[in-house]
């Protein structure tokens, strides 16, 4: 047992107000990891907090322990998520390595006198934190969650650790990071995690059926019109991309969450290395970029759009028009043909 967990151990074997946050626009993982992380912690006698910093997805609503978050940007639950923050002695960090990514929640964050510790599996972690339980190797953070409530907990089985409720939320982050397991970022750990968190007894299929198969009419409708209106090929970069403005998304009243995964269409068309995604809303660009085999669209982020991410799935965000960062993105496009050309 490494001397960061052995430390933890020992802090937490006395009640603790913790919080518990992830990163702007959370996904599965961001908040599968931080509710499964947060039943733990709450079955051994601490208060516990989950603060998301913006609105997520409405096909996340299910996960067990929604009900309890609060979420930043609600005018509502701010004054609550300041008094909190201010009285805790820990805030754990899921699922971001920057405090950027935060957005508002950030500056708060960190001037909190609490403990910080993060949980991560991205590149180039800030080290704003006392704790960092990071690993980019792991498939998902909420693997990392599993393996640390395991080393935490060496002399308990499966199942006096973990209920339903907690490998749901685990599995659910697992699953959704690794693409339902077909990303080239599933190793034998994630399956021999998954295998164990199953002897709970959860239903898989119906993981899979209440984030993937539960959209409404009006969110299939809005996906016709993105892959058959926007969607934009150039053979030549094999590249693919969508743009969607601010004004199309209101026509199709699309609200947060409701534009996950769209990107991902871009690699479905042949030939095609790297799909980007375009999104303007409240007054700034949000990217998604997916890519395959070696090519990496973490670097394009990073060079050129103050963003970040994993090799083949990265994100970034741009304060200029979105015509004016589409633009942008074409012009450096020329610098990267030889390498989105040698992909295999």
């Amino acid at each position: 047992m490494n001397q960061t967990i052995e430390e933890l151990i020992t802090f937490l074997s006395t009640p603790q107000k913790i919080i518990i946050t992830m990163h702007r626009d959370p996904d599965a993982d961001a908040l599968g990891s931080s509710l499964g992380w947060a039943s733990y912690l709450i079955r051994k006698g601490h208060d516990v907090t989950v603060i998301s910093p913006t609105e997520y997805a409405a096909n996340l609503n299910w996960l067990p322990g929604m009900e309890y978050v609060l979420v930043y940007e609600k005018a509502a639950d701010q004054r609550n998520c300041k008094r909190k923050i201010d009285e805790a002695t820990l805030i754990c960090c899921l699922d971001f390595s920057a405090l950027s990514r935060l957005k508002d929640l950030g500056k708060v964050v960190q001037e909190a006198n609490a403990i910080k510790m993060m949980i991560d599996h991205h590149l180039e972690p800030e080290h704003f934190a006392k704790w960092m339980i990071w690993d980019t190797y792991a498939a998902a953070t909420a693997q990392l969650v599993y393996a640390l409530i395991k080393e935490m907990e060496p002399d308990k089985q499966t199942i006096e650790i973990f209920d339903i409720s907690m490998a749901e939320c685990l599995y659910a982050g697992i699953m959704t990071d690794t693409g339902s397991f077909r990303h080239a970022n599933v190793t034998p750990e994630v399956h021999l995690a998954v295998a164990d968190l199953m002897l709970t007894g959860f239903d898989t299929s119906r993981i899979h059926r209440l984030i993937y198969d539960n959209a409404p009419l009006s969110r299939l409708q809005f996906l016709g019109y993105v892959l058959s209106q926007k969607l934009t090929v150039i053979p030549e970069f094999r590249t693919a991309y969508m743009v969607l403005t601010e004004a199309e998304l209101l026509k199709f009243n699309s609200s947060t969450g409701e534009t996950e995964g769209i990107v991902n269409y871009g690699l479905q068309v042949e030939n095609v290395v790297m799909s980007a995604l375009f999104i303007e809303r409240k007054g700034e660009v949000k990217m998604s970029f997916r890519s395959v085999g070696l090519f990496s669209v973490r670097d394009l982020a990073s060079s050129h759009f103050s963003g970040g991410g994993h090799k083949n799935a990265a994100g970034g965000r741009s304060e200029q028009s979105v015509k004016e960062t589409v633009e942008r993105f074409l012009s450096v496009l020329p610098s990267y043909q030889q390498s989105l050309l040698s992909v295999d």
